[in-house]
C-alpha cells in the first residue's frame, strides 16, 4: 500500500498484492519469509513506478505470535513455523500445570492463554531439545525480521512483543523470570522499541537494488496488525470494536492492561496499542471458517464469492444449529466442512446440508461469540458501549455486520476496510511529525472514509440462540466462567 497525508486525508493506493499462506511440509507447517521479502520488494518497485523514489518511509506489520531465529551473523536459521503447526499440542497444559494459570497470566501482563502463543512455541522447542535454540543468537518477531532486512537493525516492536505472552506490559520489559523457569534462553531477546520508532535509513543493498537513495526511513510502526487497525478505528473511548478478517479481534480501549482473575478466566488479553493505549480483547476464530469452506467448495467446482455466500445465508432458515467458532475443532482441521458437520452431530444438532445453511451458521456463530465477548469486556471495563465498530475485511460483509448488530443490540459502524494499512501509514506520519497522536489519527481517518451503519433489528430469535450458545460454552454470568474450549 502506498499512502500519504494530503488535504487532511489519508490517501491509500494498493500497488501490489500477494499470498502469504503457510506451506505444509512433512516436518510441519512453515512460513516462507524469503518469498514474502521478495514480494515486498516487488511492492516497493511498484510504488516507485507510481511516484518515483521520493518515498519517505517504509513500515511492515504482520500477524502476532510467530517469530524467527537469527544466528550470530544475522542469518535466518530456518523457515519460521506457523502458529497453526501441531508442535504446540499439549505444551500450554504442561506449562500451566507447572507454573499455574494465574502466574503466567500475571507475569505476561494479562495475555490470554492460547496454545498458539509464542511462549508455548518456544517451550515446545525446549522440550524437543531443538538445535535451533542452541544455534540462535537473536529472536525477532515476523515484522521485525523484515525490518531487519530493510534497515539492518534488530529490535522487537512493543505491540507485537505483547502478543508473545512473555512480555510484561505493566513494566514494559521481558518476563525474564518466566522464561528462566521454563529454560527458554532470554539472552536471545533484543531491545523493545515503541510504535513509531525510526529504525534508520533503508539498508544500502536494498536501496541499490531498488534504485533508491538512502533517504527513505524504515519505521517500526504498530507492527501487530491489530494495533495498526485499532488506531485507525474512527471511534471514541466508549466504543467496542472488531478487527475482522481471518481472525476476529473483539476489543475495547484502555489506558492500562487489565490483569485480573476475571480477565484470565474469560481469556481477555491486554495487547499493546499506540500512544500509550492498551487493547483489552479476545481472539475469536473469525472468517477463517468461511474461508476454509469456500476453498473446499472451489475445489468442488463451485466458484462463489464471499458476497454471494453472504447473500445465500440471508435466505437460509436462522438458528437451525449453533456453533462455537472458537472450539479447537475449527483451529486447523484438514476438512472444515467435515469439522462443522461433526461438531453439529456431536452436540446433537441439525447438520447443515447446503452452502447457504453452512454459511449462515458460521456467521451466526461469530455474531453470538461477539456478544459473549462484548458482555465480558463491558464487565471488565465497567462501562457501557455506545457502538460496535467493525473494521477490516469483515466490514465488507453486510450480513455479518447486521448479525453482529442483532446479536449484541448495539449499532454497528462498518469501516474502514483497510484499517490496518491506514493505521500503519498514520503511525509513519506520526513518526515524521505530520500527525501528533492517536486521537488525531482517528480524526484523520474519520474525515477520510465513509462508513456503513447497521441498526439492531428486534428479534426474539437472537435471545434464544444466545441462551443455546451459552450452554455450549459454559454457564453465563458465573464468577468462574472459564472458556476452556477456546483454542486450548
Amino acid at each position: 500500500m502506498l499512502g500519504e497525508i494530503r488535504d487532511d486525508r489519508i490517501r491509500c493506493e494498493e500497488v501490489h498484492r500477494f499470498s502469504t499462506g503457510a506451506i505444509k511440509l512433512p516436518s510441519g507447517l512453515y512460513w516462507d519469509p524469503l518469498g514474502m521479502f521478495t514480494e515486498i520488494k516487488f511492492g516497493l518497485r511498484a510504488a516507485t513506478k507510481s511516484i518515483g523514489t521520493r518515498i519517505g518511509s517504509v513500515s511492515v506489520d504482520t500477524w502476532g505470535i510467530d517469530f524467527a531465529l537469527l544466528d550470530h551473523d544475522g542469518g535466518l536459521l530456518s523457515n519460521p513455523s506457523c502458529y497453526r503447526d501441531a508442535r504446540t499440542e499439549g505444551m500450554m497444559d504442561e506449562v500451566l500445570e507447572r507454573l499455574g494459570r494465574w502466574e503466567v497470566f500475571e507475569q505476561s501482563g494479562g495475555i490470554q492463554h492460547l496454545s498458539i502463543n509464542t511462549l508455548y512455541q518456544l517451550y515446545s522447542m525446549v522440550r524437543r531439545r531443538s538445535p535451533l535454540l542452541r544455534a540462535a543468537h537473536t529472536f525477532v518477531m515476523m515484522p521485525d525480521l523484515f525490518h531487519y532486512w530493510l534497515s539492518g537493525q534488530k529490535a522487537v516492536e512493543f505491540t507485537n512483543a505483547t502478543t508473545t505472552q512473555f512480555f510484561d506490559a505493566t513494566r514494559r520489559a521481558w518476563a525474564l523470570d518466566l522464561l528462566d523457569t521454563l529454560e527458554i534462553p532470554s539472552g536471545l531477546l533484543p531491545n523493545v522499541v515503541s510504535p513509531g520508532t525510526v529504525l534508520g535509513p533503508i539498508i544500502g543493498s536494498v536501496a541499490e537494488e531498488l534504485g533508491w537513495s538512502r533517504d527513505t526511513k524504515v519505521v517500526a510502526g504498530a507492527t501487530h496488525d491489530t494495533a495498526s487497525a485499532a488506531v485507525a478505528i474512527p471511534a471514541g473511548p466508549d466504543a467496542c470494536w472488531i478487527s475482522s478478517g481471518t481472525w476476529s479481534l473483539v476489543g475495547a480501549f484502555s489506558g492500562r492492561p487489565i490483569v485480573t482473575r476475571k480477565a484470565m478466566d474469560w481469556n481477555i488479553s491486554s495487547y499493546g496499542g499506540v500512544d500509550g493505549a492498551f487493547l483489552p480483547l479476545r481472539n475469536v476464530m473469525g472468517l477463517w471458517l468461511l474461508q476454509q469452506c469456500r476453498s473446499a467448495w472451489l475445489r468442488q467446482g463451485a466458484e462463489l464469492s464471499f458476497r454471494h455466500l453472504a447473500d445465500l445465508a440471508e435466505g437460509a432458515e436462522p438458528f437451525r444449529a449453533i456453533i462455537d467458532p472458537d472450539h479447537p475443532t475449527f483451529l486447523a482441521p484438514p476438512d472444515m466442512l467435515a469439522a462443522i458437520c461433526s461438531y453439529c452431530q456431536a452436540t446433537g444438532q441439525y447438520v447443515p446440508e447446503t452452502k447457504a445453511e453452512t454459511t449462515r451458521l458460521i456467521l451466526e456463530g461469530l455474531a453470538l461469540r461477539y456478544r459473549w465477548t462484548i458482555d465480558r469486556l463491558r464487565a471488565l471495563a465497567l462501562q457501557e458501549f455506545s457502538a460496535l465498530h467493525i473494521v477490516g475485511g469483515g466490514a465488507r460483509n453486510g450480513t455479518l455486520c447486521q448479525f453482529a448488530a442483532d446479536a449484541t443490540g448495539l449499532p454497528v459502524v462498518a469501516g474502514p476496510e483497510e484499517a490496518t494499512a491506514m493505521g500503519n501509514i498514520a503511525v509513519q506520519a506520526m513518526a515524521a511529525g505530520e500527525v501528533g497522536n492517536a486521537t488525531e489519527i482517528r480524526e484523520l481517518v474519520k474525515r477520510t472514509i465513509r462508513t456503513a451503519e447497521y441498526e439492531p433489528r428486534r428479534s426474539d430469535g437472537w435471545e434464544d440462540a444466545y441462551e443455546r450458545f451459552c450452554l455450549l460454552v459454559g454457564k453465563p454470568g458465573s464468577d468462574d466462567t472459564a472458556d476452556d474450549t477456546n483454542l486450548s
